[in-house]
């Protein structure tokens, strides 16, 4: 068995994995890095998600890498588009050929003694196993189980006769002109997937068991535009930037410091759109605004199709799928030729692999996060988490960039192991995301890692402060100890 070491090893090639890749490359020339990626392309979730009208949440000027430039008016990328800008990136930076793929990652063990993580993977296409190396282990694998989406216990669900398909794995041959369609769901996929199928299939019905907010954003950045015919591309890119970041930032706080006028504001905005007739009981949530993430559409696009009669939301609980349809609690019956159940993620921490610290399992949700970025008692190890308040890859930028500080550090200092330590116990029984209701969010509570009742076990979701204690607060702070291997 051949046993590969490197400097600094990291899971996942996708945004997260490519940027953290390209940061501590840069910043250190002679260090040996990889990038271990299970499937056999990069881009991660850009690369696996396939379904009509895949796009990005979040603004792409934020969304992008601020190292790199996001080059294009579009506000919501499509995903082809946000995997090739992750592939330029790689390939600009040299990452491309520190890639190794097809390997999933089972376990990663800590020796005090060595030093070092011993990481178990398996090649997937050969079988066989291989064993890597590392001084620093890095995971960027994000939340979700590629595997396999939530799929609820739906009954009947095995009478439907026509095709059943998640979103997570979107089949390549699925016709859906001229077809009646249904998709469960309210979130961000949904609300994706029902203006994208719209026009082609006979129908669209979006069933949904409770709403969601939806606010409508415009599909391109016209500002930039102007500003582009008379500015470099790079300033273009900055101003519009730090531009978003603090409409993003203003938004969140809005509706936490003014929930009941927020919550007008997002209803009225939806009003408009769809008109004076409408049913606005399937875009009036239960809960105040950011209690689950907001939804965006670009320029309206989902109430467009609601307006014209292509698509029609349906509010309620389904009793059975049946053999054309699914049965509802209220008695009406949908039919379907094809079902889309955009029901969500199961959520998976590391990539499903096992940790453990001279031969003592470690389970993440039993540690805290130290600055959302190391995690509590265990060695040479970064977890990195985007936001779930604004763009993912604002978190991971800055992640990275404290990586590399912290290496900086070490070597200066003649350091092999930094270690974060709880002497003032500080630990809650707490959740890092606990404050969000999202039913993936609730259902990842036994695995999500917990948060302090004190900076820097406290997570903050809060990019100026993130950033102050990432880039800005000293690296030494009595938590964080320092040893050289034996």
């Amino acid at each position: 068995m051949n046993t590969t070491h490197f400097d600094v090893l990291i899971i996942g090639a996708g945004l997260s994995g490519i940027g953290t890749a390209c940061q501590v490359s840069a910043e250190f020339p002679n260090k040996t890095i990889a990038v271990l990626e299970r499937r056999e392309r990069l881009g991660g979730t850009w690369d696996l998600f396939r379904y009509p009208g895949i796009r990005s949440d979040s603004d792409m000027y934020s969304f992008g890498y601020k190292f790199r430039p996001w080059n294009d008016s579009k506000v919501l990328a499509d995903g082809a588009s946000i995997r090739e800008y992750i592939a330029d990136t790689a390939r600009e930076y040299g990452i491309d050929r520190k890639v190794h793929y097809g390997v999933k990652i089972v376990a990663a063990e800590w020796s005090t003694t060595a030093g070092r993580w011993t990481v178990t993977a398996l090649h997937e296409a050969s079988g066989e196993t291989r064993t890597y190396t590392c001084g620093f282990l890095v995971s960027c694998t994000g939340y979700y189980d590629y595997d396999a989406g939530h799929l609820p216990d739906f009954p009947g669900l095995d009478k439907f006769e026509g095709r059943c398909v998640h979103p997570q794995h979107w089949p390549e041959d699925l016709d859906y002109t001229g077809k009646k369609v249904v998709v469960i769901g309210s979130g961000a996929t949904a609300v994706t997937v029902v203006p994208s199928m719209a026009g082609d299939a006979e129908h669209v019905t979006m069933l949904q068991r409770s709403p969601s907010y939806i606010f409508s954003v415009p599909a391109l950045d016209k500002i930039s535009q102007v500003l582009g015919r008379f500015l470099p591309d790079k300033w273009v890119y900055s101003s519009g930037r730090k531009r978003n970041i603090a409409v993003q930032r203003g938004l969140y706080r809005a509706c936490r410091r003014w929930p009941r006028q927020m919550r007008r504001f997002l209803l009225w905005q939806v009003r408009r759109r769809v008109g004076p007739g409408f049913d606005m009981s399937h875009f009036t949530p239960s809960y105040m605004p950011w209690d689950e993430r907001l939804c965006a559409v670009p320029d309206g696009n989902l109430f467009k199709v609601l307006a014209s009669g292509e698509a029609s939301i349906v509010t309620d609980h389904i009793d059975t799928f049946t053999e054309t349809g699914i049965a509802l609690e209220s008695g009406r019956e949908l039919e379907a030729d094809i079902i889309v159940t955009a029901t969500g993620l199961n959520i998976q921490m590391l990539g499903g692999m096992t940790l453990s610290v001279d031969g003592e399992a470690r389970e993440l949700h039993e540690q805290m996060t130290y600055k959302g970025v190391l995690v509590e008692g265990i060695p040479n190890l970064a977890w990195v988490f985007g936001y779930t308040n604004a763009s993912w890859t604002l978190k991971s930028d800055i992640a990275g960039a404290y990586l590399c500080r912290l290496l900086r550090h070490m070597d200066e200092g003649g350091h092999t192991v930094a270690t974060p330590r709880d002497v003032e116990n500080s630990a809650l029984d707490v959740g890092m995301l606990d404050e969000l209701q999202s039913g993936y969010v609730q259902r990842a509570k036994a695995v999500m890692p917990r948060q302090g009742s004190r900076e820097p076990w406290k997570v903050l979701m809060n990019y100026e402060k993130d950033t102050k204690m990432l880039l800005d607060d000293p690296i030494c702070d009595g938590l964080l100890r320092f040893e050289a291997s034996a």
